[in-house]
């Protein structure tokens, strides 16, 4: 099946957990339907369901997410309305657990890129927030996406995480998607952080804030109820920079 032009999919991933992977991809799926007024879908590809949870009004737990990949299930019957006018979720559940022995079961290494192009007349953006770790899940993933959005913290264990995740890409060899590291979690007042920031002038950072807590209880991005707070502008300037990424592929 040929790749839809106007279709592109961004994957949000670490190998690292717990670096801002999910606020990464809600507020990203928000500005690309918000504020570039793009088909948007989120499809949560991690069991812990994080962005689901935080964007879905559907309190019914399907435990179907790993259907889709085994033709079970046709995947435009798991897509949902999110809260966000113009944003669709994939919503993940527990059953990804197994995505990783289903991948290699199935031996089938594009079928996560084949299903999203089947998707390419019903949207123009799809947003992968992907589980951490270098999988066959990981894998598909990187396969699929046209841009990959790595959050990384301004500490050594985190940007050693970023460096395996380049290498990994070079050995596997033939050509992938550009990665777009951006600092997370970011505080100015701390001498570490400030000095990763000076050794990457132009990465994009992502400050920490109260306001990101606040994502939690009020189960919204922050564009939704804070968009003139200092991480929603951020977000806001790191989507004109993967709008500008896209546009030049």
């Amino acid at each position: 099946m040929a790749k839809d032009p106007a279709l592109a999919t961004i994957a949000v991933y670490s190998l690292k957990g717990g670096v801002g992977k999910t606020t990464f991809s809600v507020n990203l799926a928000w500005a690309s339907a918000a504020i570039s007024k793009r088909r948007t879908l989120l499809w949560d590809l991690d069991p812990q369901a994080a962005s689901s949870w935080l964007l879905s009004s559907d309190s019914k737990g399907r435990d179907a997410a790993q259907a889709i990949f085994s033709k079970d299930v046709e995947v435009r019957k798991l897509i949902q309305p999110s809260a966000v006018p113009g944003l669709d979720l994939i919503a993940a559940d527990t059953s990804l657990r197994g995505l990783d022995h289903l991948f290699r079961e199935m031996d089938k290494k594009k079928r996560l890129a084949r299903l999203i192009d089947s998707l390419g007349k019903d949207y123009d953006r799809i947003i992968l927030d992907c589980p951490p770790g270098l999988t066959e899940t990981s894998e598909q993933v990187l396969r699929a996406a046209d841009l990959i959005v790595i959050p990384v913290i301004p500490s050594p264990l985190s940007q050693r995480a970023m460096g395996e995740v380049a290498r990994y890409l070079v050995q596997r060899g033939g050509s992938h998607a550009p990665i777009l590291p951006v600092y997370s979690m970011v505080d100015r007042r701390r001498a570490l952080h400030r000095s990763a920031l000076e050794a990457q002038p132009d990465w994009h950072a992502i400050p920490m804030a109260s306001t990101i807590e606040q994502m939690t209880v009020r189960r919204k991005p922050l564009g939704a109820f804070a968009p003139a707070s200092p991480p929603a502008q951020a977000f806001g300037a790191l989507w004109t920079e993967v709008e500008r990424l896209l546009l030049a592929r």
